[in-house]
């Protein structure tokens, strides 16, 4: 069976959204295709079908190869609790923690675990097409490295190597990456492609030939600008740092980029509504007034972001917001921070001890050393709806009575008297269109009813597309099959 895969020469290349793209394409064309990535780093992660947890990027690249998204498929994600620490999740269950002081000698250990995963789905698939994480080019980080060049020289997997010309430089950060790399990692590079290109590639052509001179790597193509992607759900935080909104519909729902936020791809869905304009709130700025709702999405380090919400003044922003009439969802993590408090006599974020939250829902929670982890199916504000669970702690209180949702016969999540104020520890809930339709009636307006999973799966199918018109698939089949052989 065939293996290939995807570095990049930086962050945010756009290795993700081809590897999703590539194994679209291969699944249309008839090969069981799977993802992988030996190690990834983030916040938004996705509940698997063996009860673990991924890299959302991943269950979106399974989604791609038409399977479910399994713990193998990312068998090591390190997510961010703070700047120098990071949760240790191996094979979709937490592990521990990892600082800045011992991750790299505590990652070696970890290459066999990730070959272990890595075969499994090579022995399953026809191709497997795994994406690498930053850059190789990183040769400071080259010592006991899982992500990139150690796991490909170990599992003898070929390299392309990704280079983003949009944010310029990419004849240097391609030729400069074979430059300060090992001379045995630079044999594992078979070529590389071209991503983001705006315009008329033929302006190009002279720099792509000089590439492949000085490089002597093969050029697989040009990828052009993908519009599609924006139908894609968000993979990282990365998209965070820009700021960006909706279309601008007459209805404003708010949320405040916590330094946390966990799985804010929640509120991707809402993108697809016409009367909503989704504005993300960047520190500094004010929760604007005009807002209709505000949501709280999820957090890795939850009591830390409500001390940063509080240091923002999103708090009085979110108390006068209420005063006027408005509503606010917490989701996960945000529907911890709206009750009365929240206990961690175990330590699990920190010190142990117990803060205030904001008072907006008469609960309060108790953070758990086992996290939660399962897919889920059934109604919310009265709509069916399909998610899954992802959480750390347990929320009881009066407001529990009136549930946001109900799972399996069970009630899930509170709101408050009025209905203004709701919480919940579902992700993924947004996506039924039904229960967008039902969120927004509540606020006077109403939704276009797009089914969000199909829209997913449409741009899958775009990006595919592009794919096939404009880089040499052909070439990088026979490329992966050559690891069959080897």
């Amino acid at each position: 069976m065939g293996a290939l895969m995807l570095q990049g020469t930086g962050s945010d290349v756009g290795k993700s959204v081809l590897v999703a793209g590539l194994c679209r394409a291969l699944a249309n064309r008839g090969f069981s295709v799977r993802p992988f990535k030996p190690q990834n780093m983030s916040n938004n992660a996705a509940v698997t079908i063996d009860g673990g947890e991924i890299g959302r990027a991943q269950a979106l690249q399974a989604l791609a190869c038409r399977v479910a998204p399994h713990s193998d498929m990312n068998p090591v994600l390190l997510k961010p609790q703070a700047d120098r620490t990071s949760q240790l999740i191996v094979h979709g269950r937490v592990r521990g923690t990892l600082g800045a002081a011992n991750f790299r000698e505590a990652r070696r250990p970890l290459l066999g675990e990730v070959l272990e995963s890595f075969e499994r789905l090579h022995a399953a698939a026809d191709i497997v097409v795994v994406e690498g994480a930053g850059s190789p080019a990183e040769i400071n980080l080259r010592a006991g490295d899982i992500a990139n060049m150690g796991f490909a020289r170990a599992a003898k997997v070929p390299v392309v190597l990704v280079g983003d010309i949009d944010r310029g430089g990419v004849i240097a950060a391609i030729v400069g990456t074979k430059a300060v790399i090992d001379p045995k990692d630079a044999a594992m590079i078979q070529g590389f492609l071209i991503n983001k290109f705006r315009g008329d590639p033929t302006l190009f052509e002279d720099g792509y030939r000089e590439i492949e001179k000085r490089s002597a790597w093969r050029g697989f193509g040009v990828v052009p600008w993908l519009a599609s992607v924006r139908h894609l759900p968000s993979e990282d935080a990365v998209i965070l740092e820009r700021h960006a909104e909706a279309a601008a519909g007459e209805i404003i729902v708010a949320y405040p980029i916590l330094p946390r936020i966990s799985n804010f791809d929640d509120l991707d869905p809402l993108k697809l509504e016409p009367a909503v304009r989704l504005v993300m709130v960047p520190p500094g700025q004010p929760i604007p007034a005009e807002a209709a709702l505000i949501v709280l999405p999820g957090s890795k380090a939850t009591i830390a972001d409500l001390a940063a919400l509080r240091t923002e003044g999103w708090d009085t922003d979110i108390a006068a917001h209420v005063r006027r009439g408005g509503h606010v969802l917490g989701l996960c993590g945000g529907y911890q921070m709206l009750g009365r408090g929240i206990a961690d006599p175990d330590g699990i974020e920190g010190i142990p001890g117990r803060v205030q939250g904001l008072g907006l829902l008469d609960v309060d929670t108790r953070l758990t050393p086992v996290k939660m982890l399962r897919s889920v199916s059934g109604t919310a504000l009265g709509a069916t709806m399909t998610g899954y669970e992802m959480h750390m702690g347990e929320t009881v209180g009066p407001a529990t009575g009136q549930p946001f949702a109900t799972i399996e016969g069970a009630p899930e999540g509170a709101a408050s008297a009025d209905g203004r104020i709701m919480g919940s520890y579902l992700h993924g809930v947004l996506a039924s269109a039904e229960v967008r339709r039902a969120l927004l009636a509540r606020l006077g307006a109403e939704a276009g009813g797009k089914d969000y999973a199909a829209t997913v799966d449409a741009a899958l199918d775009a990006v595919a597309a592009e794919l096939e018109r404009h880089i040499a698939i052909d070439a990088l089949i026979d490329l992966a099959m050559e690891r069959s052989v080897a």
